[in-house]
């Protein structure tokens, strides 16, 4: 259907899992567009699979937790294609930066320190640059990658959950004083996805059987982060004209 087609997108974390599956969905709708991330390697293997299939894309290697390192990111790829009309702030993740499980009272404050800088306050970043470049275009649209731990406890895990909690309120407050700006903004919350992390938590013997059926239920599987994607692409695109402010659940029934 090419919904995006013309459009430029930016998406962050696309070194692999979720952002990566969006970032090759939105370049098969045919947005262009930016693969940002610190892992230059993997992004270069994003951009290869964008270009492989006929797309276009540039990577622009980005710490989202460093302000000047997101301002320069979407001034790149402003410079580059002119305008940005997509943002997926997908970059994240509790393992990824040293998050161990542990009790509140006993967590480790750079862990806590470090957890919240990468899940909440990266999001505020980018959202503060993507905001203004789409203001002075006219509008464009904004999807922020929260998690089923922002709209429940989460034992264990209480920074990564008091973090995506934070996204969705974040996105919901941006999206009320966005709307009449032509900036339409919205969350998904995933569950249990077989990104990287995940894969490797699974392959480690640390989980116990109890975790992974409670994970599987209703329907019996983790979830694919094309499945993701395809709902991040539905909501940039104009078949979602009328959600805003929205935090989209796709964990396969977990919170139902």
């Amino acid at each position: 259907m090419r919904r995006l087609e013309g459009r430029v997108a930016l998406v962050t974390g696309a070194s692999s899992g979720i952002g990566r599956a969006t970032a090759l969905a939105l370049a098969r709708e045919g947005a262009r567009v930016v693969a940002a991330s610190r892992d230059v390697e993997r992004l270069r293997e994003t951009v290869g699979l964008i270009e492989g299939m006929g797309g276009d894309a540039i990577l622009i290697q980005t710490d989202v937790t460093e302000a000047e390192q997101v301002e320069r990111m979407v001034e790149q790829a402003v410079a580059a294609y002119g305008r940005l009309d997509v943002a997926f702030n997908n970059a994240g993740g509790y393992r990824l930066v040293g998050g161990k499980p542990g009790l509140t009272a006993e967590l480790d404050e750079q862990v806590w320190d470090r957890v919240v800088a990468v899940n909440l306050k990266a999001v505020w970043l980018c959202m503060k640059y993507e905001i203004r470049q789409m203001e002075r275009q006219g509008g464009g649209v904004i999807v922020n990658n929260a998690s089923n731990d922002g709209l429940r406890g989460s034992p264990g895990m209480a920074p990564y959950s008091a973090a995506k909690h934070g996204v969705i309120g974040l996105t919901k407050s941006a999206a009320i004083e966005y709307a009449g700006r032509g900036i339409r903004i919205n969350a998904v919350c995933p569950g249990m996805i077989l990104t990287p992390p995940i894969e490797q938590y699974l392959g480690d013997g640390s989980q116990g059987e109890a975790w992974v059926r409670e994970q599987l239920e209703p329907i019996g599987r983790f979830g694919r982060p094309e499945e993701v994607a395809e709902t991040v692409v539905w909501l940039c695109s104009d078949a979602a004209s009328y959600v805003i402010g929205h935090a989209l659940v796709v964990d396969g029934g977990y919170l139902a």
